[in-house]
């Protein structure tokens, strides 16, 4: 598949990983603000010490981060433009995906918050400009993208959340990022990073 992947990416620009730093700019700050609505967030730590309502808000915001992922690999997958190998590993990836938003919604509800509810597809389409996306070079380089923000975002929060719980949750969300961002880089062609500290 590797091989398969890097040939198609061959000669395709960077434009839409660029276009995409934008949206999960946006995203890293709701996450960092703590973008959820003020209804969602509970008034008070619960009673068996468990998450704030800054926790919550933050998780609200990874939420959101994927609900994006979720529609943008289902949008993805059905655009046609993908091999059966690619469309494979990008099923695995959504199952991922939908694993993390589990995770978060459950804890988010155990926690006395609402959780935050998806956007509709439309609104991803027109977000993530995914009418940009004319081949499979595209789509991979553009899930290469969300894939890397979304370890960014995991990881820049750790040191915000209150609850151990909940940071090794994020914990485990960012390592999840991180593989797939890993296997979409090197289907890409793209080089690996010289530097440590690859997620900030």
């Amino acid at each position: 598949m590797i091989d398969e992947v890097k040939a198609a990416l061959g000669e395709t620009s960077r434009r839409n990983l660029l276009r995409r730093v934008g949206v999960v700019s946006t995203a890293v700050g709701l996450i960092a603000i703590g973008g959820a609505p003020a209804e969602a967030a509970p008034r008070a730590r619960n009673s068996s010490g468990g998450a704030t309502a800054s926790d919550v808000a933050v998780m609200q915001g990874a939420l959101a981060l994927e609900h994006e992922g979720i529609a943008a690999y289902k949008i993805a997958g059905g655009s046609g433009l993908l091999s059966k190998d690619v469309l494979d590993v990008g099923l695995i990836f959504l199952g991922h995906h939908e694993g993390h938003r589990d995770a978060l919604a459950g804890l988010i509800a155990q926690s006395g918050g609402k959780p935050v509810e998806p956007k509709s597809n439309e609104a991803y389409i027109r977000d993530l400009n995914v009418a940009a996306l004319k081949s499979q070079a595209d789509v991979i380089k553009f899930a290469a993208g969300l894939e890397q923000g979304a370890a960014n975002a995991y990881v820049g929060q750790l040191a915000a959340l209150q609850d151990a719980k909940i940071a090794h949750l994020f914990g485990q969300l960012g390592a999840d990022e991180a593989v797939h961002w890993a296997l979409l880089n090197n289907a890409a062609g793209g080089t690996v990073p010289k530097t440590a500290l690859l997620f900030s």
